[in-house]
């Protein structure tokens, strides 16, 4: 038995968002996959900052939130939030999983690199 656990490939591709020309997800949407809380995540983060380098995550300005917000309904709750969310690139996202000790984490998610193509 493998201890890789899959999350569908369409759930993973859902929420993932483009932001400063790079693929990232979202803290909370992440936390959820990961089954623990957004703040835990990022306190997790914080209190591993050696091993989660700056350009494996960014916080969004305000301008990206409420483009987030606009464009996506899901995100509704973040419209009126003091706190803007941060954003991991795929490095990220590999990093966290290292990071937590829920037991989803510890099976670590497999997310693939998802292949964006548009019609010019």
């Amino acid at each position: 038995m493998s201890n890789e656990l899959t999350i569908p490939q369409k759930e993973i591709e859902n929420r993932i968002c483009i932001f400063r020309d790079t693929q990232v997800m979202l803290d909370r949407d992440l936390a959820e996959m990961y089954q623990v809380e957004t703040k835990v995540l990022n306190q997790a983060v914080k209190r591993n900052i050696e091993r989660f380098p700056q350009q494996f995550r960014f916080q969004l300005t305000d301008n990206e939130k409420m483009e987030l917000v606009t464009n996506c309904d899901r995100f509704e709750s973040l419209k009126h939030s003091s706190v803007n969310p941060y954003a991991c690139t795929e490095q990220g996202v590999s990093s966290l999983s290292g990071m937590l000790k829920s037991e989803t984490a510890v099976k670590s998610i497999s997310i693939k690199k998802i292949q964006i193509t548009t019609n010019n």
